[in-house]
């Protein structure tokens, strides 16, 4: 009887030793095969054209044929970074304008923008400001005193402003999309905490470090009370541009005094788990977060920092990573500036930002204004931005949907949080990013930046699929 035991064991064994040679023996292109085999064989394209003449357009395409001369490997083998996602902000304005439709109409647009849905463009982040931006109607922070007073103990502190419009708004949102990320920033600190007591330009004193750290912490607080979780806060929009109303001046030494003397331990006092990113500015200066980084008594409260894209080169972005990889990148905010030119808007703001920024290491990506009106309002007087197009224009109850919109829509559609960013082979004339969901979904955003047409192939696990994009256009590929 032992020995029929001991002999079934052997075989056993002997079968199992078996099968794992055979394994081992599988070809190249056999495992590359198994590795695949959880995606399916039908791929999804929505096409955007410059002309206009195709919109987000859904059509199938099939793995076969042969590989083409220009062949975009994907490998979803080689992670990058996570993403956060993709969005806008939503300014003071845009959710003025929003709150001015019809409920009917307000509810549909929303839906379009943030559910989860076939016809809908999946937002899931969103920038807002902590008081007023330049695109707010009227200037204001959360603290404002008669001129010769002060309050540092923030006695006076009162979100009343945004229960108007933005926080009825955001209620409605995160009531469609719970798991939407949202990022706050100031344009800038209570004016008499200022060195010139206004909106515009000044720098905040350091007598008041302590005051504007707490300022933060009950933004936090307050917002949480009414629902509304902040992922991360920048500690000022355009810190070396105080020409905007409002604006105020923060040099990277100020920055990261007032990040080790007050903010984070403040943070770290209330348990504020909000993530702390700095600089918030154009990518022409890397140094700026650098020199916060080498001093470790700022950096270790620092998740990461923020780009625009102004001035400097997005490649910027990427100089940052490789000295502190430890660091996370954003980014934050680009305009398009109306009347805008739809053909070269779509073009450079996908291959530029949405492509990238996330191939130099960008967790996220975020257009400007969400919305204006057919006039570029609301803005503040005397240093707002009068020719910010939003990715809508709300004209009454009438919406368009301009250039920004399908920018963003040709990846926060696709993109959910949490997915990561996969090796994908460069092309100068067929700019792309690859991307893998959650889901285990394969994304591939690809820009025809050339005027005639280009036929290529993209390949993952050896399996080729055929594609043309006209000149000009945009596709994201789904599968």
């Amino acid at each position: 009887m032992v020995d029929m035991q001991f002999g079934k064991l052997y075989m056993a064994i002997l079968a199992l030793i078996i099968f794992l040679s055979c394994k081992q023996g599988l070809s190249k292109k056999e495992r590359s095969e198994a590795q695949a085999s959880d995606t399916g064989s039908e791929i999804t394209s929505y096409l955007t054209r410059g002309d206009r003449s195709a919109l987000l357009q859904k059509s199938s395409l099939s793995f076969g044929g042969s590989k083409a001369s220009k062949n975009i490997v994907v490998n979803t083998l080689e992670t990058y970074q996570e993403i956060d996602g993709f969005g806008y902000t939503l300014t003071g304005g845009s959710a003025d304008l929003i709150a001015s439709l019809s409920n009917t109409k307000q509810d549909s647009l929303l839906e379009e923008l943030f559910a989860d849905k076939e016809q809908s463009i999946r937002v899931n982040y969103l920038r807002i400001s902590i008081g007023a931006s330049d695109l707010s109607a009227t200037t204001f922070t959360y603290n404002e005193m008669p001129p010769g007073k002060t309050d540092p103990d923030l006695n006076y502190f009162s979100i009343a402003k945004e229960k108007e419009t933005l926080i009825p708004v955001l209620k409605k949102i995160l009531a469609i999309n719970p798991d939407l990320k949202i990022l706050g920033s100031p344009w800038t600190a209570p004016t008499w905490m200022k060195t010139n007591g206004a909106f515009k330009g000044g720098s905040l004193k350091k007598e008041y470090y302590a005051s504007y750290a707490q300022y933060f912490v009950k933004y936090i607080k307050e917002m949480e009370k009414e629902g509304i979780t902040i992922d991360a806060i920048t500690i000022q929009n355009e810190p070396l541009h105080p020409g905007n109303t409002p604006s105020m001046y923060m040099e990277a030494k100020d920055q990261a005094d007032f990040i080790k003397t007050a903010l984070g331990p403040a943070f770290e006092s209330a348990g504020i788990k909000t993530k702390i990113i700095v600089y918030d500015h154009n990518a022409d200066r890397p140094d700026y977060p650098l020199e916060i980084y080498a001093d470790k008594d700022a950096a270790k409260y620092v998740d990461g920092a923020a780009f625009h894209l102004y001035g400097g080169k997005i490649e910027a972005l990427s100089k940052v990573h490789e000295a502190f990889p430890d660091k996370s990148l954003y980014f934050t905010e680009q305009w398009v500036g109306g009347p805008g030119n739809f053909p070269e808007d779509l073009k450079w703001h996908v291959s530029t930002l949405v492509i990238g920024a996330t191939r130099n290491w960008s967790r996220n990506v975020l257009e400007w204004n969400l919305a204006a009106d057919a006039s570029y309002n609301p803005h503040t007087p005397d240093g707002g931005c009068t020719s910010c197009l939003g990715a809508l224009t709300i004209d009454g109850d009438r919406v368009s949907r301009n250039v920004a919109y399908y920018i963003i829509g040709h990846v926060s559609k696709f993109v959910p949080t949490g997915s990561k960013r996969i090796a994908s082979t460069w092309m100068d004339s067929l700019p792309n990013v690859a991307f893998l969901t959650p889901e285990g979904k394969r994304v591939l955003i690809v820009v025809n930046v050339e005027s005639e047409e280009q036929s290529f192939t993209f390949e993952e696990s050896e399996r080729n699929v055929p594609a043309t994009l006209p000149g000009g256009s945009v596709a994201t590929f789904v599968w």
